[in-house]
């Protein structure tokens, strides 16, 4: 074989890898997990409209049902949605914090191309304190009935 013959085939086998590792790359794209394009809609629970500006943070849940490291977080618009492409499949925990409103959270999995998620927010409830007096249930039904009893009238002697 002359030398040029050598180069040639030099050239072809160096083709031919260059292809091969091309082809190896692209079947690695091809191959990427399913994701789902996630739409969230955050509503006020008494009323239905929307909760504007809310955050709608979203952290990856393992297996063992742990978060993993590499949160998002979305705004929600002035109609109360918001929207993200490409997450991927598996358990996801979305947690909803808006001023005014009780902070959200719950675990979704997410299994489809599209996942629409409708989110109801409560307003805060009473919050129970230690420091306070709080009757407690005989005394809340003696005041009940002493307060229904008519009160003596003053002008007439005992």
């Amino acid at each position: 074989m002359t030398s040029m013959n050598r180069r040639i085939v030099s050239v072809l086998v160096l083709l031919m890898l260059a292809t091969a590792s091309i082809a190896l790359g692209q079947k690695g794209k091809e191959e990427e997990e399913p994701s789902s394009w996630l739409y969230f809609n955050v509503i006020k629970d008494e009323n239905g409209k929307p909760v504007r500006n809310a955050a709608v943070i979203l952290h990856a849940v393992n297996a063992k049902g742990k978060q993993q490291n590499g949160d998002l977080e979305l705004k929600t618009s002035p109609e109360g949605k918001a929207d993200l492409d490409g997450i991927p499949y598996g358990k996801l925990r979305v947690q909803i914090i808006a001023q005014g409103f009780q902070t959200f959270g719950e675990d979704y999995e997410i299994s489809q191309a599209k996942t629409e998620i409708t989110i109801k927010l409560k307003r805060p409830q009473g919050q129970f304190s230690v420091y306070e007096d709080h009757p407690s249930a005989s005394q809340k039904q003696n005041t009940t009935q002493q307060n229904s009893n008519p009160p003596a009238d003053p002008k007439k002697p005992n």
